[in-house]
C-alpha cells in the first residue's frame, strides 16, 4: 500500500446481484431527433468516454441484457446514441430512464492508488481512531465535491478528498479515513 492518497475515476455505479458485476456508466434521458437517437446522461468522465466501451448493457425489469451501439457522438446538446434496432422516436421513449452499464471486468485496470467507486461500495469504513463508522453505501457529486455515504449507526456524509483519505486496502475490504464517529 502506498503513502500516497487514493485518487478516483469515476462516480458511484451500482452492483448487479450475479457473479459478473456490472456497472453503471450513465442513464439514457430521453429522445433525440426522429431516427431513434437517444440523449444519455453520462457519469463517465469526461461523458464522451462511454463510448470507448463496446459491449453495453442495459437495466430493464431488473435485468441487464447486451445492447449494440450503432453510432454515437458528443453534441452542444450532450451525449447522443444510437442504438442497433432503434429506429423511431416511440422505439427510443421506451427506453428512457434505463441505466447503461459495462461488466466490470471490462473496465481498464485503474492505477497504482487509484479506484473505481464502484470496488469500494460495501467496504468496511473506519475513523483516524479505529473506530467502526460503518459501510460504504455509495458516492455522491455535490455542487461541494464528492461524498462518500457512510451508513452505520448514523448516516455519514464524508467529503471524499485525498486529505481525508488515510488508506485502502480492497483485499481486507475496509478504507480508513480522517473523520471521527461523532462528526
Amino acid at each position: 500500500m502506498s503513502d500516497e492518497p487514493a485518487s478516483f475515476l469515476e462516480p458511484a455505479a451500482r452492483v448487479e446481484p450475479s457473479s459478473e458485476r456490472i456497472v453503471t456508466l450513465g442513464k439514457i434521458v430521453g429522445t433525440f431527433g426522429v431516427h431513434g437517437w437517444m440523449k444519455v446522461h453520462s457519469f463517465t468522465d469526461p461523458p464522451e468516454n462511454i463510448f470507448e466501451y463496446d459491449n453495453w448493457r442495459i437495466l430493464r425489469g431488473g435485468q441487464w441484457s447486451s445492447v449494440q451501439v450503432e453510432d454515437g457522438r458528443v453534441t452542444a446538446k450532450g451525449v447522443l446514441v444510437k442504438l442497433v434496432g432503434i429506429q423511431t422516436p416511440e422505439d427510443a421513449r421506451l427506453y428512457s430512464g434505463i441505466e447503461i452499464g459495462v461488466a466490470r471486468s471490462e473496465m481498464p485496470p485503474p492505477a497504482p492508488g487509484e479506484y473505481y467507486w464502484s470496488d469500494l461500495e460495501g467496504l468496511e469504513v473506519r475513523g483516524n481512531d479505529g473506530q467502526v463508522l460503518g459501510k460504504v453505501d455509495h458516492f455522491r457529486t455535490t455542487p461541494g465535491g464528492d461524498v462518500v455515504v457512510v451508513r452505520g449507526e448514523r448516516e455519514h456524509w464524508i467529503p471524499f478528498v485525498k486529505d481525508r483519505i488515510l488508506e485502502v486496502d480492497l483485499q481486507a475490504g475496509f478504507i480508513v479515513l480522517d473523520w471521527a464517529a461523532d462528526w
